[in-house]
């Protein structure tokens, strides 16, 4: 793993049954990301990804901040019920997309 996605290590898991959703789970983490590589926090969050993982993709950020502004703009954008947060981590590092 290359010591750019190590960084990227505050994760949080977000499960959705709308596909449509994630792409707007995506759109808001490179938003979120104000610093830095603004593409690894929604790196392998793909549509397979999604369908692979249960409906739930992880997105990963370099700070923790960062990752709060993404639940926040979750909260603040998107309707209740369309999406749920399973968990987060701060000892999650990106993976390099596949």
């Amino acid at each position: 793993m290359s010591g750019q996605h190590a960084r990227y290590k505050f994760s949080v898991t977000m499960q959705t049954e709308d596909l449509a959703t994630v792409y707007c789970l995506r759109s808001l983490a490179k938003y979120a990301q104000k610093t830095g590589n603004n593409q690894i926090p929604w790196a392998n969050t793909k549509d397979n990804d999604w369908e692979d993982g249960g409906h739930a993709v992880t997105f990963h950020f370099d700070r923790p901040q960062y990752r709060l502004s993404f639940e926040r703009a979750v909260e603040r954008v998107l309707r209740d019920g369309l999406c749920q947060k399973l968990h987060e981590r701060d000892d999650d590092p990106a993976v390099p997309a596949r």
